[in-house]
């Protein structure tokens, strides 16, 4: 009871205010050590001290560990909390690390649900395809589906010719060009005009320059080329690009008088 009387109105000791926040007074003594949080005052027997308002503070200090910031990270956002303009500026701030946690784990959430959908369609156990699609559901690649239709070969070729920012680089292209080829197939340009041809030869030297000029890489493109009904749009897309440039591209190598598989004509 004596000790009791001696804890001055508005203060609590440390064993009840880690009651009082769920935590054990180990944690409160280690935020102390680390300059997170230290109590307030310290009764007349040396014993610490804390306020409402240090309870305010640990309820950010947990939320901001729960949200997996490092103990530095902490330090560095904790901020004033003696006007209420400044303890609303820290619940503000409190509230956009949460948001951010809460799209950072949205994404994970849906990258993981995706990853789930493919393997169920590769229908085998693939560990090698699997890390290709995680790693481009994390570079947000959105054709991160074509990877399983993909045989071993042509990932390894795709792995060895491209690293994240010349695959997206790639990818960015490719798509920018077949925006302006469809544009032609809307506005009804012929495919032997010059506007096609010469988007064909920009389509060609892209073909040429993902396989490198490897016979069986495009054998294997023209196999993914072969785009069956029902797909999904940019499958669908992709074969309305493929049905206009099929006679763009006959016109193109007869010009050139190569056969797009290494057969030359010499006539």
């Amino acid at each position: 009871m004596e000790a009791n009387r001696a804890i001055p109105e508005g203060y609590m000791t440390v064993g009840e205010a880690a009651r009082k926040m769920g935590v054990t007074v180990r944690t409160l003594q280690y935020y102390d050590k680390e300059r997170l949080l230290s109590p307030s005052a310290e009764s007349e027997g040396g014993r610490r001290l804390y306020t409402h308002k240090d309870l305010v503070r640990l309820h950010q200090i947990l939320a901001l560990k729960s949200l997996g910031f490092s103990l530095k990270d902490i330090r560095c956002r904790l901020v004033s909390l003696n006007t209420p303009a400044e303890v609303a500026d820290a619940l503000a701030a409190q509230a956009d690390a949460i948001r951010e946690k809460i799209d950072a784990l949205t994404e994970s959430l849906t990258a993981l649900l995706q990853l789930r959908e493919e393997v169920l369609k590769i229908q085998s156990v693939d560990f090698k395809k699997y890390a290709d699609i995680i790693v481009n559901l994390q570079m947000k690649n959105e054709y991160y589906f074509l990877l399983k239709k993909f045989d071993e070969e042509t990932l390894d070729h795709i792995r060895s010719h491209f690293d994240k920012d010349s695959g997206l680089d790639f990818i960015d292209r490719f798509q920018k060009l077949c925006d302006q080829i469809l544009q032609l197939h809307n506005d009804g340009v012929m495919p032997e005009s010059d506007a096609c041809q010469k988007l064909t030869k920009q389509y060609w030297d892209m073909i040429q320059e993902f396989t490198g000029g490897d016979g069986t890489m495009l054998s294997r493109l023209m196999k993914l080329g072969e785009i069956q009904e029902g797909g999904n749009d940019w499958e669908q897309r992709q074969a309305q690009v493929n049905a206009y440039l099929e006679p763009a591209l006959e016109i193109y190598f007869s010009k050139l008088g190569i056969d797009p598989f290494g057969e030359v004509d010499h006539e």
